[in-house]
């Protein structure tokens, strides 16, 4: 499974939010038709994590397709 670790994040931008916000923008990096199909890595399967842990916070939740608005609404 494809992990990807976000560790530039000031802590003026740790917030649910804002981590949403570039969360979504990697997944639509990633899952874009013609980055997908050299990769051959299902969406689903992608997790964007944050490392607020090293100031002594708990991990928050990762983002993947299911949490994150990728996917285009129709």
């Amino acid at each position: 499974m494809p992990f990807i670790h976000v560790t530039w994040l000031p802590k003026a931008c740790r917030n649910d939010k804002v981590r949403k916000e570039v969360a979504t923008a990697i997944l639509k990096a990633l899952t874009a038709p013609e980055i997908a199909a050299k990769a051959d890595i299902p969406p689903e399967n992608i997790v964007v994590r944050f490392s607020e842990a090293v100031d002594g916070f708990p991990l928050p939740k990762g983002h993947d397709i299911t949490n994150c608005d990728v996917m285009e609404k129709k």
